[in-house]
């Protein structure tokens, strides 16, 4: 096996702590939450982190932004779920990214 292809081997098996993160900005209505959490929720997945507020919009509209974030979780599951986020009535988009660590500080 090439260097290349083991390191993309590596990058494919997620480390345990590795977080994959969701910013979902819809409008701020009663039903937006459950219907987010619901996506996780039939997954069988408890987010680590969980944090919602409403602010005012860009065009002078309240907005609910929720923050969550999810560990173990593997890309495609985490690519699915964003799709579905963003189908949900009401959210206008949906940011995600990938929180991992260094082999520095796995070890320390």
């Amino acid at each position: 096996m090439t260097d290349h292809a083991f390191a993309a081997s590596a990058m494919d098996a997620h480390s345990p702590k590795s977080v994959y993160c969701f910013s979902v900005h819809a409008a701020a209505e009663p039903d937006v939450m459950p219907r987010v959490l619901e996506l996780f929720a039939k997954r069988n997945l408890v987010p680590a982190s969980w944090h919602s507020t409403v602010a005012n919009g860009l065009r002078g509209y309240e907005e609910l932004q929720i923050d969550i974030q999810v560990q173990q979780l593997e890309t495609k599951v985490a690519e699915h779920i964003a799709r579905c986020l963003r189908q949900i009535i009401h959210v206008n988009a949906v940011l995600t990214s990938e929180k991992g660590y260094s082999n520095s500080a796995l070890s320390a």
